[in-house]
């Protein structure tokens, strides 16, 4: 997929400033209302959003936090692919 930018402006939403995603980011995060979004802020300056899903590890006791995090990183990796495997 070629880079593609979006530009917004930053906004007053009541007492805080924000923006608003329109829907090809949302769509691009696979994201909608409701959703939870994990901001990574990096050294150079940049930022990195991503949507997030905390894991239920209280079923998982036996599971090894490595492993999960293993599992949790290939699901925000490669879920496009996973899914095209699984409708074949």
């Amino acid at each position: 997929m070629a880079v593609k930018h979006v530009e917004r402006k930053i906004t007053k939403i009541g007492n805080s400033l924000g923006i608003t995603l329109p829907p090809e980011v949302l769509k691009h995060l696979k994201a909608q209302q409701g959703d939870d979004i994990r901001f990574e802020l990096k050294e150079d300056g940049s930022v990195s959003v991503k949507r997030y899903k905390e894991l239920n590890l209280d079923v998982l006791n036996d599971i090894d936090q490595d492993f999960l995090d293993g599992l949790q990183d290939l699901f925000e990796n490669y879920d496009d692919t996973l899914r095209n495997l699984a409708d074949r």
